[in-house]
């Protein structure tokens, strides 16, 4: 990546460069620390002489990521749609049109990249293909700062289907959560490509809970939770899901997920809404920090 940016130049041309470098970039690279979590489970069921079926898939999917990699070739055939995420800090002063070239971005990167259409013009009305991927799926968050991360999802369709949002009594409590979480898993986990990253969403409003359990995937695996009651709920969750047995690729085994990202928020006290947005093994994620990457 070349042409530095600086505070002063976030703009839509800015934005749209780093779109379609990270629409390129991952399509055919799986995010590094999903790599990484699934070598580490190829090699633990493998010094565990575990069912050759589960070591088998996790090799295959490991080959898969780096034979993409090395040919830039997509990962998986479904190259998704794209979400793109940018959170500004409050400093800075955004222009009103920042993703206006966004979407011609998306276009010349499937173009360039030979990735396949998947958009269509209405979900009800129209189904015909766009033909060019766009429109591309943005949303805009204020957070405390100066600063400007630019968030790039390429997400499938399958482990979109398999997600769900449910609106729950407040007494149901976190139980109640966890049970959404798990029923979600075991109905759908196998149409979603595990193993998964479970990104859960708590809080917020029926329109908002959705986009956290979204935004929950973007983490890398392994890095802190929210708070240490987050972390504690994560891993007892992640617990009984490979404790499913649904494995890699749903053929049995272990493991079903990755990891479980949890985000929470107020909510209203009359409400408890629950988010489950499922990341296939083929992650498609990128974050460009605006302020110091060098964007082409």
């Amino acid at each position: 990546m070349g042409v530095s940016s600086s505070p002063n130049a976030l703009n839509s041309s800015l934005v749209a460069r780093a779109v379609y470098a990270a629409i390129r970039e991952c399509a055919s690279t799986l995010r590094p620390d999903v790599l990484e979590a699934i070598r580490a489970s190829w090699l633990s069921s493998k010094d565990a002489g575990a069912d050759s079926r589960q070591t088998s898939v996790l090799h295959a999917i490991i080959e898969n990521a780096l034979i993409a990699e090395r040919d830039n070739v997509p990962i998986c055939q479904d190259t998704g749609t794209v979400w793109v995420c940018l959170e500004v800090g409050e400093e800075l002063s955004v222009p009103g049109g920042v993703f206006r070239e966004v979407n011609d971005a998306v276009a010349r990167a499937y173009e360039d990249g030979k990735l396949r259409m998947s958009v269509v013009r209405d979900a009800l009305f129209d189904r015909s293909n766009t033909n060019n991927n766009t429109p591309a799926f943005c949303e805009l968050r204020i957070v405390p700062g100066s600063g400007a991360l630019l968030h790039v999802l390429l997400k499938g369709g399958g482990s979109d289907n398999a997600s769900r949002v449910c609106m729950l009594s407040p007494d149901a409590g976190a139980s109640g959560v966890a049970q959404v979480v798990i029923n979600c898993v075991r109905e759908k986990a196998a149409n979603a490509c595990p193993p998964l990253v479970v990104g859960v969403g708590v809080g917020a409003t029926f329109d908002k809970v959705a986009g956290m359990s979204k935004h929950a995937l973007l983490r890398p695996i392994g890095s802190p939770a929210q708070s240490d009651e987050a972390a504690a709920f994560e891993s007892e969750l992640l617990g009984t899901i490979n404790a499913c047995g649904i494995g890699p690729a749903a053929l049995g085994g272990t493991p079903t997920a990755l990891a479980v990202h949890l985000e929470t928020a107020p909510c209203h006290i009359a409400a408890l809404p629950v988010a489950v947005n499922m990341g296939c093994c083929a992650m498609r994620s990128a974050t460009i920090d605006l302020m110091k990457a060098d964007i082409i």
